[in-house]
């Protein structure tokens, strides 16, 4: 079972601000950076908890004088508040990696599939900013490249919030669908894939380093949807990282330097989730798992055909209700794997 200890969390606070108050603290940038990121998410905790544990006292002399007339209706919508806050408070006990408190991009590649793979992709992306909306998230599209017929090529977005980096990285990994086609005129079953990449939406440089020499840019005309609205220049940018073969496009803005400034970001946020990918791999292998990646391994099937069915292959959690899952309602998938992550000690 995960916990969530409020005395060891108040220590660690402690120890943090000691350390911040410290002679000579900015002399090493990097720590200091890394000190004080670990002191803000963990003092939002803290705060998070004094304030459910504040509520809680209210709730009960509430209860004492709506117990004296027999008005429980604003007790009922108290409960339901303080539920929310309570789950919030459990969900923070899930994360304790550098980036997981942060903001998150996330990449979505249409796979096998063709036509009916881009129409995927579209759906997860709105799927993704629904759920996004629905927790009060910012998000913002970067970047989204049409398909010939429908559906996109590829997307990519940021997410602003709460540990959106932390709970979003679930989702990385293949996604598959099964339906009737209809791009098929004989209206056919096809089973398509895309893929979802989601990166630490990095503040700074976050320590990243990219030597110019490893990257290839190469711009070209931005594409839309047609008439007035297409960019008549080149002012679209691709970059190349050599050594990964990371590949970041933007076209959303209309200068090239605004575009090529997004994808550097872009790309130091994919290269420190490489490096959380790495971190990861080693301690499976440390504890002889074996992790899958990429399309060969899908991570979660929705089935619109012969039957309604989205299952989790991680988790085995599954649910019939495919359309409220596609308008959003992911944080139990979610919430499921972080579960079984944080019981292995991931």
């Amino acid at each position: 079972m995960i916990t969530f200890d409020p005395d060891a969390l108040n220590a660690r606070v402690a120890e943090l601000e000691q350390s911040m108050g410290a002679p000579g603290f900015w002399d090493d940038q990097k720590r200091a950076a890394a000190i004080s990121s670990e002191h803000a998410r963990l003092a939002k905790r803290r705060d998070r908890y004094d304030s459910l544990s504040g509520d809680a006292e209210d709730l009960t002399q509430l209860l004492e004088l709506a117990s004296d007339d027999g008005d429980l209706d604003d007790v009922e919508e108290a409960v339901n508040a303080l539920k929310r806050q309570l789950e919030r408070v459990q969900e923070d006990a899930l994360f304790s990696g550098e980036y997981d408190a942060g903001d998150a991009v996330v990449s979505i590649h249409a796979g096998e599939g063709g036509t009916d793979a881009q129409d995927w992709a579209e759906m997860l992306l709105r799927m993704y900013l629904r759920w996004a909306e629905a927790r009060g998230y910012q998000t913002e599209v970067l970047e989204a490249s049409p398909g010939e017929e429908a559906g996109l090529k590829s997307a990519t977005f940021t997410v602003s919030g709460d540990n959106a980096y932390g709970l979003l990285r679930a989702e990385r990994g293949v996604h598959r669908l099964v339906r009737l086609s209809p791009f098929d005129q004989a209206h056919r079953r096809h089973t398509s894939f895309a893929q979802v990449i989601v990166s630490p939406l990095l503040t700074d440089e976050g320590g990243i380093e990219i030597d110019e020499s490893d990257l290839r840019i190469d711009t070209y005309r931005a594409s839309g949807a047609g008439g007035q609205h297409v960019n008549k220049t080149d002012s679209a940018v691709r970059i190349t990282h050599l050594p990964t073969g990371i590949v970041v496009s933007v076209q959303n803005e209309r200068s090239q330097l605004s575009n090529k400034n997004t994808a550097l970001k872009i790309l130091r946020s994919r290269l420190a989730e490489l490096e959380q990918e790495q971190k990861e791999e080693e301690l499976a292998r440390e504890r002889g798992e074996v992790m899958t990646t990429g399309f060969g391994s899908q991570i979660r099937s929705y089935v619109l055909h012969p039957y309604q069915l989205v299952k989790d292959h991680r988790t085995d959690l599954e649910e019939g209700n495919t359309q409220a899952i596609l308008d959003g309602r992911l944080d139990e998938f979610i919430q499921a794997y972080l579960l079984k992550q944080a019981a292995a000690g991931n």
